[in-house]
């Protein structure tokens, strides 16, 4: 099976990325292949990246209270590109009311702080394999 492809991302002005460069180096970690953006990037970007990339999945890290704006800007301009297959997923500090809107939306899971890497990883590894083998 082929790695999964995984941009990490920090949208908007939120300049803290060490919890993204942690994910970013677990997932490396796990085998994905993990393309990291940096700080301060517009959804515009975010989404021309991830589409250049060929990606699986955008992992979104937001603690600047953005999120029911940039996240849902990622999606729109991805599905715009026709790739309404990738996993939008992401954390930061999202309160539980906008985790259920933002999933309703077909965000993908939201985790919050402190959230053990591994769950994160055992969530894209199974949803990958889900994906695949409706493909297959």
């Amino acid at each position: 099976m082929r790695p999964i492809r995984v941009l990490v991302a920090k949208p908007g002005l939120d300049g803290h990325d060490r919890g993204a460069k942690v994910v970013a180096a677990a997932l490396r970690d796990a085998g994905m292949e993990v393309i990291y953006t940096g700080l301060h990037q517009t959804p515009e970007m975010i989404a021309t990246a991830a589409i250049q990339e060929d990606v699986d999945v955008i992992g979104l890290s937001i603690l600047s209270g953005a999120h029911m704006t940039l996240i849902p800007r990622v999606q729109e301009l991805v599905r715009a590109q026709g790739r309404d297959d990738i996993l939008i997923t992401g954390g930061g500090i999202i309160p539980k009311e906008d985790v259920d809107t933002l999933e309703r939306r077909g965000i993908g899971r939201l985790f919050g702080p402190g959230t053990p890497t591994t769950e994160l990883i055992a969530y894209i590894k199974e949803w990958f394999a889900t994906r695949e083998k409706q493909e297959a």
